[in-house]
């Protein structure tokens, strides 16, 4: 039995791997068989991670988190948890392959899943126009004309940050008046450089290399138009990724897990969480590496806790570290 699992392969993930190892808790990280890395995978150049002033493309980003997490003695299993027990002091996952591993901790931390609008050209030019992060993108579209997709407090907050940037911002809704709060309704309504396309849904996204246009359909009477953009972003809202957990850990009305106060405990002892899958708000690479590192000291401590208590016993493994370790250093 292990002391630690990490589920998640994100900048939480990782970051808690990295906390976790060297801490010479042996953790495994459950990377997923086909989605390592998480969104930034989907990301290409990253402007705003600390330590990087010329960028870093988000692969690559994730490449190095990930090669830190193994330096110092994390595993990185390439599958799929499927099913958590989660009930007593021993936490079971039950991965894609059939094999159930466990653990007397466990790090949820398997991120969110932007909302797709499901359209043609959305996934190929994702990265080359198209974007679900304007803080993340809105740099490189100064001078520029866009469209958000949207009409929420997302959308409103989405587009009116953009206009830093964007010589114009076109908010394309798909009825003719927003879901937005009242207050981020009047800001947008007041910002000269954004423009409401209502009643229209977006159906297609132009371009080849990158982004040219899009494909608007009338709401009302089905005709259609192309708007020329050079970016589209889609603010539709965000899923945080906790199916495995439903009815298995406490949840807040946003559907984010939940967790006590700043730390990362949720409501099953021994079982934290951190990154994107707690956090509606703020949703960066940045905070979400963070909200690892408060997971994995969470853990260490609880780990540490049930040593002192005498349950469970050192493992073997951890023992033969600490040997190494100590005998290295004479």
């Amino acid at each position: 039995m292990r002391q630690l699992i990490i589920i998640g392969s994100g900048p939480a993930g990782f970051t808690a791997a990295i906390y976790a190892a060297r801490a010479n808790l042996s953790p495994l990280v459950v990377a997923s068989s086909v989605e390592v890395g998480g969104e930034l995978m989907n990301t290409t150049e990253v402007e705003n991670f600390p330590g990087f002033p010329d960028g870093i493309q988000g692969p690559d980003l994730m490449a190095k988190l990930q090669a830190q997490a193994e330096k110092f003695g994390a595993e990185i299993l390439y599958d799929d948890a499927v099913e958590l027990d989660l009930d007593g002091p021993v936490k079971r996952v039950t991965l894609g392959s059939g094999r159930v591993e466990e653990a007397d901790a466990l790090i949820f931390a398997t991120g969110s899943a932007y909302r797709r609008i499901g359209i043609a050209g959305e996934d190929r030019l994702s990265g080359h126009g198209v974007s679900w992060c304007a803080t993340c993108d809105g740099f490189f579209f100064r001078e520029q004309e866009i469209a958000v997709v949207g009409g929420g407090d997302s959308a409103m907050e989405e587009a009116t940050f953009l206009t830093r940037f964007a010589s114009k911002v076109y908010v394309v809704h798909r009825r003719d008046e927003l879901r937005a709060s009242k207050i981020m309704q009047e800001r947008a309504f007041a910002n000269e450089k954004i423009e409401f396309v209502w009643n229209s849904a977006v159906v297609d996204i132009l371009g080849g290399d990158a982004v040219t246009g899009v494909l608007l359909e009338s709401t009302v009477d089905g005709s259609r138009r192309e708007l020329p953009v050079t970016g589209v972003f889609v603010a539709i809202g965000n899923d945080p990724r906790t199916h495995l957990v439903h009815d298995k850990l406490d949840l807040t009305h946003e559907g984010t897990v939940w967790v006590d106060g700043r730390s990362s405990r949720t409501s099953v002892p021994g079982v934290f969480a951190a990154g994107d899958v707690i956090d509606p708000t703020y949703r960066q690479a940045v905070t979400a590496a963070g909200s690892g590192t408060v997971a994995a000291l969470d853990a260490e401590h609880f780990l540490a806790a049930l040593g002192e208590a005498g349950e469970p016993e050192p493992h073997a493994d951890e023992i033969s570290g600490r040997a190494e370790t100590a005998a290295s250093a004479v």
